[in-house]
């Protein structure tokens, strides 16, 4: 009878937490169950000058630079409004018999999956952000790389803030901390532009996963990350293509507290065949070349935030990014992405902790190896409830 007592009040501290009551925590067993995240509303009514970007596409949810429109037919403009980036985090730890504790995260969001449209339902699928453990010095699953710096991401309404300039990305990885140091071992992919052009080739024929070394140094002021990555670019395909190419890049990245309580994040990296590691996969890692070999593309990106305190309850970030390429454009040909920035600007309110309204603008521009030019105005309006 006992146990069937103990069993129920768990069920109900559990329903408590999904529906975002007073608990947000329970015990099971040994383990201890955490339940946060938040609910975000996101308007935003977007005007580009060279086109348009399709109903349905990741770019009308949030920035992504490869996305801006070039050369084409100046349109209306374009309003949408989702609640695509809200999120729910389970968060577990368990003791063990050694005085140890191995703790979990689990964490979903419902941005770039499919599901219902927006004729009735605006239904979407639920996709992985976060899934893995630590124990001790060691985390084994899917969490940010580790050639990121999530401390350096503004606040900012958009999904990321400083897409030009960042780092952005989850995955698979084994990785070793102890104190600023970290090492680790993350799932590797390619991506290849064809030679003179074309749809972008994803590959998952690297033998080797990718290798990232970081070591992150604190100051009274705040702190700076260096982080180096090594990894190995790879296509093959039936038609006889076996390439392999050396990719490396670094990248520094913190964040400088002033004595107001205002701060400063700032972000830099390059490298040569960055690829998806940099501007959300802004252009390729390689191209392929004529003779069937991969070549590298060098590309660099950087970011700077200023956020300042009106008072205890609003705030508003400043911020700029831009990301450049080298492409051979005897190899890319001229429709591949040469350069990208972005400046933005918002205003932030919280009547109380939990909850945050607020609003932004940001202007974006994209030039491509051909010279044509595009620009977006984009106007946003945000309401979060965290739990």
């Amino acid at each position: 009878m006992k146990a069937k007592i103990k069993n129920t009040a768990t069920a109900v501290a559990l329903c408590l937490a999904a529906t975002g009551g007073a608990a947000q925590a329970a015990t099971i067993g040994d383990t201890s169950v955490k339940f946060t995240g938040y609910i975000k509303v996101d308007a935003m009514v977007s005007d580009y000058s060279d086109g348009t970007i399709a109903s349905g596409s990741v770019g009308r949810d949030f920035y992504i630079p490869s996305l801006t429109p070039v050369g084409g037919v100046d349109e209306d403009p374009q309003f949408d409004a989702h609640i695509r980036t809200s999120r729910f985090r389970f968060a577990t730890s368990t003791p063990t018999a050694e005085g140890d504790t191995i703790n979990g995260v689990f964490e979903l969001d419902f941005v770039v999956t499919s599901g219902g449209d927006e004729r009735i339902s605006n239904s979407y699928v639920p996709r992985v952000r976060h899934a893995y453990l630590t124990y001790k010095n060691w985390l084994v699953g899917q969490t940010w790389t580790t050639f990121m710096d999530v401390g350096s991401l503004p606040e900012s309404l958009d999904f990321i803030g400083t897409t030009d300039g960042i780092t952005f990305g989850r995955q698979v990885m084994v990785r070793y901390t102890n104190g600023g140091l970290q090492i680790a071992l993350e799932n590797p992919e390619s991506t290849i532009t064809p030679f003179g052009g074309g749809s972008r080739i994803t590959s998952d024929d690297s033998s080797v996963p990718d290798f990232v070394a970081a070591y992150t140094s604190k100051y009274d002021w705040g702190y700076v990350k260096v982080a180096g990555l090594l990894r190995q670019l790879s296509y093959d395909n039936a038609a006889g293509i076996d390439a392999d190419e050396t990719s490396f890049g670094v990248s520094v990245t913190g964040k400088y507290n002033l004595s107001n309580g205002d701060d400063i994040r700032f972000t830099f990296n390059t490298g040569k065949g960055l690829g998806r590691y940099s501007a959300l996969n802004a252009v390729n890692g390689a191209v392929l070349t004529e003779s069937g070999d991969l070549e590298a593309i060098d590309s660099t990106g950087y970011g700077i935030a200023y956020r300042h305190k009106w008072s205890e309850k609003a705030r508003s970030s400043i911020m700029f990014s831009a990301f450049e390429a080298d492409n051979d454009v005897s190899l890319t040909g001229l429709a591949t992405t040469e350069s990208t920035y972005s400046t933005r600007v918002n205003y932030l309110y919280s009547p109380t902790k939990a909850l945050t309204v607020g609003a932004e603008y940001a202007f974006a521009k994209r030039e491509i190896e051909a010279g044509l030019e595009g620009d977006m105005n984009r106007f946003q309006v945000s309401a979060k409830y965290a739990f």
